[in-house]
């Protein structure tokens, strides 16, 4: 596939995963519309990356956990018609095991990481498919797929940005818009000083630099990935395991129970 064109929206785009993709897409000459809460960050970012590239970035701080604030960037997506790709990298993460961490915070963790992100998937599928072109990048997770290792809130919601991303590509297939999840792994950014997690407790070998994560990322969406996990070595795995899935599907829904439990 050819590389995507126009201008993107990223959210998240202060710092960590947001940032690189923010860094990497004007590197490829998209224009940008920055998004977060910290004002500041932002701008300084627009300034860097407008000197170092040449395109036009602006910021758009917004606090996406706050129903005003979503609604103005909603409505942005929705409306812009230089835009072209959004990127969802806005996230909030756990403070240690699901129940040690505050009852309050997961209210946060759900407004951002899985309304906020659905309104806005929502809003540029729409804008994209009656244009019949753009594409959506939503940063899931690799504990989508092993929840037993992680938070099992944070897990759960990830879970979500993967199957919405999987859902809507197959519902709005052939109308010109791109779904991409991309599923890191443990990535070296502000999240776990956030946590108030060690990332040098981790070995090494697990941790991957956010450029290299970003890069690969991009590197799946001009090959039209579905789903890319950057870590993956071989890409059979994941089609073995999409196989395994599918396979279930003529039992998932049947008439009488399984003869297992005592019917038949």
């Amino acid at each position: 596939m050819t590389p995507h064109t126009g201008t993107a929206l990223v959210t998240g785009a202060s710092s960590g995963i947001g940032a690189t993709y923010a860094d990497q897409l004007a590197a490829r000459g998209h224009d940008l519309v920055l998004v977060a809460r910290d004002a500041a960050r932002l701008r300084a970012a627009a300034e860097r990356i407008g000197q170092a590239t040449g395109v036009a970035v602006e910021v758009l701080p917004a606090d996406l956990t706050r129903p005003a604030d979503l609604a103005t960037v909603r409505d942005r997506v929705a409306t812009d018609a230089r835009l072209a790709l959004l990127v969802n990298c806005a996230g909030l993460g756990p403070l240690g095991p699901s129940l040690d961490s505050p009852a309050d915070l997961y209210d946060g963790m759900l407004d951002l990481n899985v309304r906020a992100l659905q309104t806005l998937t929502f809003a540029a599928a729409k804008a994209f498919a009656d244009r019949g072109r753009g594409a959506i990048v939503n940063v899931s997770s690799v504990v989508a797929l092993i929840p037993e290792r992680f938070n099992a809130g944070y897990a759960a919601q990830k879970a979500f940005v993967l199957a919405l991303t999987q859902g809507l590509a197959a519902e709005i297939g052939g109308k010109g818009v791109q779904l991409q999840a991309v599923l890191p792994g443990v990535t070296r950014t502000e999240f776990f000083d956030r946590a108030g997690a060690d990332i040098g407790q981790i070995p090494a070998e697990m941790i991957m630099e956010a450029r290299d994560l970003v890069a690969a990322a991009l590197a799946g969406l001009d090959a039209g990935e579905a789903v890319t996990i950057p870590s993956l070595p071989d890409p059979a795995d994941w089609q073995a395991f999409e196989a395994a899935r599918f396979h279930l599907g003529p039992n998932l829904s049947r008439r009488a129970p399984a003869a297992r439990y005592g019917f038949g």
